[in-house]
């Protein structure tokens, strides 16, 4: 999974094998978030 940047104790990364819509995974502060890269919506909210 490769990653794009790392800001301020957060990691944005894909997947190689990913699927539509775009998207963006944002991990860090004890949870995950997948971002729509077209309308910037919330897809996904995953706390640990």
């Amino acid at each position: 999974m490769p990653t794009v940047l790392v800001e301020r104790g957060f990691r944005f990364f894909f997947y190689s094998n990913e699927h539509l819509p775009k998207h963006i995974h944002v991990e860090g502060k004890g949870g995950e978030v997948k971002i729509d890269l077209e309308s910037l919506n919330l897809m996904y909210n995953y706390n640990y």
